[in-house]
């Protein structure tokens, strides 16, 4: 068995794909997922179809942002959509603590914490997307509709 599945982060993100769908895989990559582009390189996929998992703080609370790889998050329609004047990227530290993984591993499930979750409408361009399970090196396919649902996600126009 691949190390990397043993990690707790990747355990965590995997025990609540599985709740949601036993038929959802973790894949482990030879190369790192850490950014959109080095994912889709090592899928042999569009970058488009690399979800992004983005954590901003919007004063005293969070959101996650699922953002299509191709495309860069809006801070001014985050700060419409939220009604909120400051919104901007968490800490790294912030983003530990909140949703429980790392950057570059940060999954769109099984956080530590309840998140709001807002999903790139864009994202349904593709049959297939592919979103980060708790580390670099670990993601999961899934489609749009199951993305909504597995993550209680609402979906926004919220990039750029």
């Amino acid at each position: 068995m691949n190390p990397i599945l043993e990690k707790e982060p990747v355990k965590r993100a995997e025990k609540s794909i599985k709740e949601f769908d036993q038929n959802l895989e973790v894949i482990c990559l030879e190369k790192t997922a850490r950014t959109a582009e080095d994912a889709a390189t090592a899928l042999g996929c569009n970058v488009g179809a690399i979800v992004k998992s983005l954590l901003f703080s919007t004063g005293n609370s969070f959101v996650l942002c699922l953002v299509s790889g191709d495309k860069r998050c809006s801070l001014n329609k985050l700060k419409k959509i939220l009604d909120e004047k400051d919104v901007s990227m968490a800490k790294p530290d912030d983003v530990k603590k909140i949703t429980g993984y790392t950057i570059g591993g940060v999954s769109p499930t099984g956080h530590l914490t309840k998140i709001k979750i807002l999903i790139d409408e864009t994202l349904n361009r593709f049959s297939s997307i592919f979103a980060a399970a708790g580390h670099p090196n670990a993601v999961f396919e899934i489609n749009f509709e199951n993305l909504i649902a597995l993550t209680s996600g609402e979906t926004k126009e919220i990039t750029e």
